[in-house]
C-alpha cells in the first residue's frame, strides 16, 4: 500500500490516464478525488473505486475556471483535511501547423493544458505549504523535448508545463513539497483511438506508422503512465524534484536505425 493514508486529488480522471491513475492510486490505498467535466464518466470512475473496496468521491470542476478550481480544493480540505497528491493530468490535444491553428482553438489548447496546471496549483499549494508536504505530478509530454509535426499549440503547452514544473520545485523546495513532471510519448487512450479511426481511412496503418516512432516498437497503454505517476505520487520518489520522468517508448532518446 504505496500510498496509504495520502488524499490524491486527480484532474481528468474520467477516462484515459487520468482513470488509470484513479484505480492504482485506490488500490495502493488512496482516498481519491476523481475530478473531471464529464460528471457520467466521473462518477463511474468512482464507482470502480468503491467498487474494489477503496475510497473515493467525485468532484465537477473546470480547471480553467477559477472559481470552479478554488471551490474543488475547498471541498476537499473540508472533507479530507489536506491533500497529499495533486496530479495535474487534465489536457486536450491540439493538431495543426502554426499557420493552420486558428486564435480561438489555440487559445483553448494553451487555457486547459496550462491554466489547468496552474489553478488546481496555486489553490492546492497554501495547503500543501502549510503542512510542509506534498506531491505534485504535472502532465507534459515528450514532445516538449522533440520537434513533431502539426503539434504546435500542444507542443507549446507541453513545453511551457515542463518549464514550469521545474521554476515551481524551485519556490516550493523549502516546503518540503515536490513538484515533477510526466513525459510520456504517444498513449494509446480512448482520446487517441477516436482520434485515430476519425481521421484516418485506415486507423490500423497509422498506429503501425506510430509505432515505428518508438524503439519499443509498441505504444504505450494508460496504466503504463499511471505507474509512472505512483512512483511520484508516493515516497520511494522522495529525491525526484523538478524531473522529468520520460514514459516514452524510446522517442526521445533513441532512434531507430
Amino acid at each position: 500500500m504505496r500510498l496509504a493514508g495520502k488524499i490524491a486529488l486527480i484532474t481528468g480522471s474520467g477516462s484515459g490516464i487520468g482513470k488509470a491513475a484513479a484505480l492504482l492510486f485506490a488500490q495502493e490505498g488512496a482516498t481519491v478525488i476523481v475530478n473531471d467535466l464529464d460528471a457520467q464518466k466521473g462518477e463511474e470512475t468512482v464507482q470502480e473505486i468503491v467498487g474494489m473496496g477503496s475510497k473515493g468521491i467525485f468532484i465537477q470542476a473546470d480547471v480553467t475556471d477559477p472559481a470552479s478550481v478554488q471551490a474543488m480544493v475547498e471541498q476537499t480540505i473540508a472533507a479530507f483535511g489536506h491533500i497529499d497528491v495533486l496530479f495535474n493530468n487534465a489536457g486536450i490535444s491540439g493538431v495543426g501547423a502554426l499557420h493552420e491553428v486558428e486564435p480561438d482553438v489555440w487559445d483553448r489548447v494553451m487555457s486547459v493544458n496550462i491554466r489547468g496546471v496552474y489553478l488546481p496549483s496555486k489553490y492546492a499549494l497554501p495547503h500543501m505549504m502549510q503542512r510542509k508536504s506534498g506531491s505534485i505530478i504535472n502532465m507534459s509530454s515528450c514532445i516538449a523535448e522533440i520537434g513533431l509535426a502539426k503539434r504546435a499549440s500542444y507542443s507549446a503547452t507541453k513545453g511551457a508545463v515542463l518549464a514550469l514544473t521545474k521554476s515551481m520545485q524551485v519556490d516550493y523546495a523549502p516546503y518540503d513539497i515536490r513538484v515533477n513532471a510526466l513525459l510520456p510519448g504517444t498513449i494509446l487512450t480512448p482520446f487517441v483511438e477516436n482520434y485515430l479511426n476519425n481521421s484516418y481511412e485506415n486507423p490500423e496503418a497509422a498506429i503501425e506508422s506510430l509505432k515505428k516512432r518508438q524503439l519499443s516498437g509498441e505504444l504505450g497503454r494508460p496504466e503504463d503512465v499511471a505507474k509512472a505517476a505512483l512512483f511520484l505520487a508516493s515516497d520511494e520518489s522522495k529525491l525526484m524534484m523538478g524531473s522529468p520522468l520520460y514514459i516514452d517508448g524510446g522517442v526521445v532518446f533513441g532512434k531507430n536505425a
